[in-house]
């Protein structure tokens, strides 16, 4: 599985690991790091006039100077510029000895248009903001317009939380080692990396497991394995039951849109459950969706009984308050018999915002033993009211503030937006790479939703369940482009639930 992604430490820990295993030392690392990066420049850069080669001291800048070498030995026309020396016998020191051009001071740096720029100043293990000459450099190439092939990561940019420090490149092309990082998927540091070419330099898979990276690139790889794929004999109730809350008569098209989504990804049966007062208004717009009536938490307990569905969405333009708590608790509270085989609660929109002033009470009842899977979905705004202190954080990344979150609430945990991350209670987290801004529209999310709710219904463990609902609903939403609006959602993500069912029999 080449999706782990790896934070600059656990990267520093790969180098070590793959040193100490040989037969590559640190500098034969770094030959291979500079030689990938060679031949990507002169494979996309062909044309170009010249190249400017930006080194800083440390090991990036290592990697450049072997660049540089590769490139005038290959009949490239290269200007050098260094930012400090190379600390006196490391790899980086050995890299600058062995290249015959001599760097010029980053300070005087110029450029000219035409030509191209390979950013090996500081890569993924830059801590502070860019100042000085490197944030000069970045302005004279802003200004020019010129391309950027970066080496790791655009300088600027940080490794951990794709957060810009300061100014940073905006690159073209970035050239990475082993595996990603989560400043390559993360915003805004994602929309810094332009294409992301994973390069490998001879640390391998053996190594990347003695880390146990606990972070993913969400890509079907890694939950595939346990997507659903019903078998020849399966009837309705076999492929799960979904079931989602309604709200009033004035608000009832986000859970019709979450139905339909759960029946879609897969399952046999979705039920609508409707206060009486809109009743009617659901069934003028039903056909294989069904309906119950559900106004207070005995008609639950009654649905429960009679048709033992397995998955919930509760939140969906259901209304904020102790009605849409009552429901939930009494979901999570999975000690009675009749919840005996709800396999979890989607709690979304509404139902998130209904447990802002009491979010204790909600990770409680989902600690306790036997609770069914808890996945809440929550946006920017969402996320703030249920974790306020970790929203406010300063210090943490999406990555960290949703994997906090997670532990905190027991629950997966989807942080929505462009750059989705999905995380555990036990620590593994997800970050999604395929999301479009076609799906910034009203409902997409109620459809996420839906979606989730209808894998967890045919057995799909929560944390696989959240990644695979979130990369179809990017897919589905990147495939079908402008003019999407969530009622299209449902019906679009059909390709992609085809090509991964089929993907699904392959690997079984």
């Amino acid at each position: 599985m080449r999706n782990e992604l790896l934070s600059p430490a656990e990267m520093a820990e790969a180098d070590r690991l793959a040193i100490a295993a040989g037969p590559l030392d640190g500098y034969g690392l770094m030959r291979r790091a500079g030689e990938a990066v060679a031949a990507v420049v002169l494979a996309r850069y062909p044309a170009a006039t010249r190249v400017h080669m930006l080194c800083g001291p440390g090991n990036n800048g290592g990697d450049g100077y072997i660049v540089a070498r590769l490139l005038q030995e290959s009949g490239v026309d290269v200007a050098l510029w260094g930012s400090g020396e190379p600390r006196a016998g490391s790899d980086a020191a050995l890299a600058a000895a062995d290249c015959p051009l001599d760097p010029r001071p980053l300070s005087a740096f110029a450029a000219e248009p035409g030509s191209l720029v390979v950013d090996a100043l500081y890569g993924a293990g830059l801590s502070k903001a860019l100042s000085g000459d490197a944030a000069r450099a970045v302005q004279v190439v802003a200004d020019l317009g010129l391309p950027v092939v970066a080496i790791d990561l655009p300088s600027g940019v940080s490794g951990e939380s794709g957060d810009i420090l300061g100014s940073a490149f905006r690159a073209a092309v970035t050239v990475t080692f082993a595996r990603k990082k989560p400043g390559h998927l993360l915003l805004p540091g994602r929309e810094m990396c332009g294409e992301v070419v994973l390069a490998d330099i001879g640390i391998g898979d053996g190594t990347i497991a003695r880390i146990a990276p606990r972070s993913f690139e969400n890509a079907p790889t890694l939950w595939l394995p346990a997507f659903p794929v019903p078998a020849v004999d399966a009837h309705k109730y076999r492929r799960g039951h979904a079931s989602i809350f309604s709200g009033g008569p004035s608000a009832t098209g986000a859970a019709r849109l979450s139905a339909l989504a759960a029946a879609r990804s897969g399952a046999g049966a979705v039920t609508i459950l409707s206060p009486a007062n809109a009743m009617q208004v659901n069934a003028a717009h039903l056909t294989s969706i069904m309906l119950r009536k559900a106004d207070a938490v005995a008609d639950l307990g009654a649905f429960l009984t009679d048709r033992r569905p397995s998955s919930f969405v509760l939140g969906p333009g259901f209304g904020v308050g102790e009605k849409a708590r009552d429901f939930a608790l009494a979901l999570l509270g999975a000690g009675q018999a009749h919840y005996t085989g709800v396999a979890g609660l989607v709690l979304d929109a509404d139902g998130i915002t209904s447990f802002r002033d009491e979010p204790e009470t909600l990770f409680q009842a989902a600690r306790r033993s036997g609770a069914p899977a808890l996945v809440v979905t929550p946006h920017e705004g969402e996320f703030g009211r249920l974790f306020p202190g970790i929203a406010d954080d300063k210090v943490l990344s999406k990555l960290a503030k949703a994997r906090a979150a997670a532990a905190r609430a027991n629950a997966i945990v989807v942080y929505k937006g462009a750059d989705t991350v999905i995380a555990a209670p036990d620590g593994r987290a997800a970050i999604n790479s395929n999301g479009a801004p076609w799906l910034a529209t009203a409902g997409s999310g109620d459809v996420l939703a839906g979606i989730i709710a209808g894998f967890l219904a045919q057995g799909m463990p929560a944390f696989e369940a959240a990644c695979a609902a979130a990369w179809i609903h990017a897919e589905a939403g990147s495939r079908f482009g402008p003019g999407l609006i969530a009622e299209d959602l449902p019906l679009a993500t059909v390709p992609v639930l085809r090509e991964l069912a089929e993907s699904g029999m392959a690997v079984r």
